[in-house]
């Protein structure tokens, strides 16, 4: 019985996709972040976690994760987008229950059904799909977008609830929208890497009974490399209840997000990428 479940956690980890829960992105998976320098401690929540999301044996993109609010702080990618279909399958992560889960990016019936877990167990942990059910003026909003990826494996990646925060349809389907698939093909223009971080200001409210919150901001920052010598910058911040999108520079989201955490000052990236 042993060597069936180890099998079998083998097994969905080959085909189904891993992700690690781990200590810090600078030892595991660093390559997602300018200069391996993810963002300051100043947007970290009470209780962080930091996951390096990996699908079939490859790292895709790290989010942090607030265990708390059951949402992303921010997810961290390199752009890289490419002709495709939008994968249907929504995955969780079982290492948010306890790192002696397995390290696999599962299906919820997988858990339910193959591991022992219980519904109320993975809930305590994160948002499941129940939480975003019946959900009025809201979708579920990709912080690391799946059209910013270049094949499969990589967008069924971004397809965890990990990486999703309850966000406002217009805006999810509009302007953000736009940002995502127009704005952002036009400014990674002569770029040979652009590091991509996209994230989200927690707000006053919640969806699911109070389980998950309802960001009151979303925003994206992009740090791209020309040559070894020229870098440029830019970001956007939007209001999640409204559709709407404001163009910032790289040092003014930074101000902003300062002021809205009411913490240190916000860095989100090396300091050689260009804050003007």
């Amino acid at each position: 019985m042993l060597l069936l479940l180890l099998l079998q956690v083998s097994a969905s980890c080959l085909w189904l996709g891993c992700s690690e829960v781990v200590t810090s992105f600078e030892s595991s998976c660093p390559q997602f972040f300018f200069r391996e320098t993810p963002p300051n401690e100043a947007i970290e929540p009470e209780s962080p976690a930091w996951i390096c999301q990996r699908y079939k044996n490859q790292y895709y993109f790290a989010t942090l994760y607030d265990r708390n609010r059951r949402i992303p702080v921010y997810s961290a990618y390199i752009y890289q987008p490419g002709p495709g279909k939008r994968p249907k399958t929504w995955l969780v992560e079982p290492q948010l229950m306890g790192l002696t889960y397995p390290k696999t990016m599962e299906k919820e019936w997988t858990l339910l059904n193959y591991f022992n877990v219980s519904l109320e167990q993975l809930s305590k942990s994160q948002a499941i799909l129940q939480d975003y059910k019946n959900l009025t003026g809201l979708n579920r909003g990709h912080l690391n977008p799946s059209g910013h990826h270049g094949d499969s494996s990589s967008r069924t990646a971004t397809f965890t609830l990990t990486n999703i925060v309850p966000q406002d349809e217009k805006l999810n389907g509009g302007t953000w929208n736009n940002y995502e698939q127009q704005t952002m093909i036009r400014k990674t223009q002569g770029c040979n890497t652009t590091y991509v971080i996209v994230g989200a200001v927690p707000g006053n409210n919640y969806i699911a009974k109070g389980r998950v919150n309802k960001p009151s901001y979303i925003w994206s920052s992009a740090c791209c490399e020309v040559d070894t010598n020229h870098r440029k910058a830019w970001a956007v911040i939007a209001e999640n209840d409204k559709n709407e999108v404001q163009l910032l520079t790289l040092g003014e989201l930074e101000d902003v997000l300062t002021q809205l955490y009411g913490r240190d000052q916000v860095s989100l990236f090396d300091s050689d990428c260009p804050r003007e």
